[in-house]
């Protein structure tokens, strides 16, 4: 993650949220505002209930990168707060003619656009356009390696449902830690939230450096990490990062870090299991802890349409 990128264009003068870039400079209210606006989206019976917070207004989803997951909750989301949803066919548009990024964004805009979301491969990019672009909301998917605030916001939401604070909680994140754009964003989020116990576990060359270690616990061994945690939450890996940290094959990876129901019972009696999706089942996980009654997979899926539901309907209040 660059470290440089900067999230300050997400606030006006009056600290207001107008585009949601980031978690870094977002303060302990501003999230606890978003996971509150989000719980209030959910019935007594755990179903979404519907909006017309975006009555008349667009939404367009820029998706660069391939989504099933977070485009379809996005789309959702927007539809459920009774906005018009499109979804830009990016391979056939103008980008494919050598059409410049914010020159096709102020095309879309000029259609009466009113918020976009952007997922791209590219770290900051979300930024760069909210920085060139007035009078539109925009809302990062997910940028690179860099960050994803919405996945990290429904995981909060997630936890706070089951755990109610975060003060006393010990969190473990398991998994390619370094190229998570998931793990850097729910470690900013944690800390904002108050959690000081954050257990990164990977192998060497997914781990984070010594210097960036220094702010958490950082292990190598999979036993130790998960011991007393409340909170597991396992990332999904890319099998071409596995293959540059020198880990020969799937079968390895789950040897030593795959989330089993062995491994589990380390864990509080408790402990929640958490996975941003796709599953790799047998490699990062076993499908009995997948499908357990500790795991809370399908719930962040609906939570996750809540909490881009929220912070739809906060940045059309600041329009």
């Amino acid at each position: 993650m660059k470290d440089s990128i900067s999230n300050s264009a997400q606030l006006n003068a009056s600290g207001k949220l107008i585009h949601l870039l980031g978690l870094e400079d977002l303060s302990k209210k501003h999230l606890t505002h978003i996971l509150d606006k989000a719980d209030d989206l959910i019935d007594s019976s755990g179903n979404l209930k519907k909006s017309k917070a975006l009555d008349d207004m667009s939404v367009a989803n820029l998706f660069f990168e391939p989504s099933t997951r977070t485009r379809n909750t996005f789309e959702i989301a927007a539809m459920r707060n009774s906005a018009n949803v499109i979804n830009v066919d990016l391979d056939n548009s103008a980008i494919k003619k050598n059409e410049a990024l914010l020159d096709t964004m102020h095309t879309l805009k000029a259609m009466q656009i009113d918020m976009f979301v952007i997922r791209h491969k590219q770290n900051g990019l979300p930024h760069h356009v909210a920085k060139n672009m007035q009078d539109v909301a925009i809302l990062n998917a997910g940028d690179g390696i860099n960050a994803h605030p919405t996945q990290a916001l429904l995981d909060m939401l997630t936890i706070r449902q089951h755990k109610k604070h975060f003060k006393n909680l010990s969190v473990a994140i398991v998994g390619d830690i370094v190229h998570s754009r998931v793990a850097h964003s729910d470690i900013q989020a944690l800390k904002t939230l108050g959690t000081t116990d954050i257990r990164l576990i990977a192998p060497p060359g997914l781990q984070y450096e010594a210097q960036r270690c220094s702010t958490v616990d950082c292990f190598d061994d999979i036993q130790a990490g998960l011991k007393d945690c409340d909170v597991i939450m396992v990332l999904r890996l890319q099998k071409e990062r596995m293959l540059q940290a020198d880990i020969p094959n799937e079968k390895e990876y789950f040897d030593n870090y795959g989330l089993t129901t062995e491994r589990l019972t380390l864990a509080k009696a408790d402990a929640i299991v958490m996975h941003p999706g796709p599953i790799n089942r047998g490699v990062e996980i076993d499908s009995e802890v997948a499908d357990g009654k500790q795991s809370v997979v399908l719930q962040q899926v609906t939570n996750g349409i809540a909490v881009r539901m929220a912070v739809m309907q906060i940045l059309a209040d600041s329009r």
